[in-house]
């Protein structure tokens, strides 16, 4: 299954350490704090979110972990220009 991440952290330094965990686990960047898992797991998924967890503790910060059935992402509208 697939899973976006997205997160909104206000500190520079925490912010770098979510994307590293994102990227340890495979995830793709697809925006600044945006990423995309193209096959995880449940058990993956959660694992995941324990370790943000555990990293942000308690600081200020908002992370989404969204699971996307493959039908839903089939539905997405992308607009992409490039240099």
């Amino acid at each position: 299954m697939r899973c976006l991440v997205v997160y909104d952290i206000p500190d520079d330094r925490l912010r770098t350490k979510i994307a590293d965990l994102c990227l340890d686990y495979g995830l793709d960047r697809i925006q600044y704090s945006a990423f995309l898992g193209e096959r995880m797991t449940r058990n993956l998924m959660e694992e995941l979110m324990q370790r943000i967890r555990r990293v942000m503790k308690g600081k200020p910060g908002k992370v989404l972990l969204i699971p996307l059935p493959a039908d839903v992402w089939k539905q997405r509208h992308e607009y992409l220009v490039e240099e």
